[in-house]
């Protein structure tokens, strides 16, 4: 598998942030050098020397005598040092690593992603949230070339609705969850789930002939076909602080669990129209349950616990996608998210 990988890949941590209340912290029982490893990530990295691994860019300390300071590989050797009374990380390259300055294609498993890209890769392709009625509106999978009900990869199916002429790229789509606001009852969207996508090949009046040329499960009957995207995709993502107050909640998770937990993905109702930016790092707070007062008997809410950090990694006009990066307790719908 290939990927492109840019030369300032390691910039995820590289801009400086300054938090009110996260202080840079080693933590306790931190090693002083640490060999990259294969399947090894940045965060896991940073994880290792810092109590708040997303402020990584504070103890980084780049050597200007290697070729490339903002690529890590597997066979790296981290030290920890005091520069100036502070500590730093400095490293040592693997001198079978050979590199260049240049963007270049590389593959994945050579320079060390900043987090496991597999865990979002779906929702980094095709996935999206539309608008009400979007999916309605577009074209509908009629059936299968030869009569069958189920296509796949290679097959040819054929599709009813009102074709744009002037695209010939489509995904393959089925309806998924649907986004409300847990406070004010507003509809922000649905989820489009992305199984596949091909090429129109032909189109006679309101029936199109689409070569599937590629899926992620079984093709069927009244799928959903919307034109594909003209977008980049982020494999590099640069930790911040949003810009503005955000108060939200998690109002959906993937995959139908209850529990949510260390790198699940979750969907939150904020995006961006609220300011968020992809890379936004957010605290997650479990609500406090209603206790009774047995003196007064009166029913009281104790109060939110800090429980977990998010990553936005995708962003939409009213929700966003966001990895969790840390879980201290398992989470749930409906837990709180702000600023970190």
């Amino acid at each position: 598998m290939k990927k492109v990988v840019l030369a300032g890949f390691l910039a995820f941590f590289m801009s400086v942030i300054t938090i009110a209340g996260d202080v840079l912290e080693l933590k306790d029982g931190h090693p002083d050098t640490y060999m990259v490893k294969k399947g090894d990530t940045l965060w896991d990295i940073s994880n290792l020397f810092l109590k708040s691994p997303w402020l990584w860019p504070e103890i980084w300390h780049v050597n200007p005598q290697i070729d490339n300071p903002h690529l890590i590989f597997p066979g790296d050797v981290l030290n920890l040092v005091y520069i100036d009374g502070k500590p730093r990380l400095v490293v040592k390259r693997n001198q079978d690593v050979k590199l260049s300055p240049q963007v270049r294609v590389s593959d994945l498993d050579l320079a060390i992603p900043a987090i496991p890209l597999d865990a979002i890769a779906p929702f980094l392709t095709n996935s999206r949230v539309v608008k009400p009625g979007e999916l309605e509106a577009a074209p509908y999978v009629l059936a299968g070339k030869g009569g069958h009900i189920v296509s796949g990869a290679g097959d040819e199916l054929y599709a009813r609705g009102a074709f744009d002429k002037e695209k010939d790229s489509f995904g393959i789509f089925r309806r998924g969850d649907t986004y409300v606001d847990p406070d004010s009852g507003e509809f922000l969207g649905v989820q489009a789930f992305s199984i596949g996508g091909g090429k129109l090949v032909a189109v006679d009046g309101e029936v199109g002939t689409l070569a599937l040329n590629q899926t992620t499960e079984e093709v069927r009957v009244s799928d959903r076909l919307l034109p594909d995207e003209q977008r980049n995709i982020r494999s590099n993502f640069h930790p911040s602080a949003p810009e503005d107050e955000t108060n939200g909640y998690i109002i959906a998770v993937e995959g139908g669990v209850s529990q949510i937990g260390f790198l699940d993905v979750v969907v939150i109702n904020k995006g961006d129209r609220d300011g968020l930016e992809v890379g936004n790092v957010l605290a997650i707070y479990h609500l406090g349950e209603h206790v009774r007062d047995q003196v007064t008997k009166e029913i009281v809410k104790v109060p939110d616990t800090r429980a977990g950090l998010m990553m936005v990694f995708r962003t939409f006009d009213k929700v966003s996608y966001g990895l969790i990066l840390k879980a201290t307790m398992p989470l749930a719908v409906n837990d709180r998210v702000t600023n970190p």
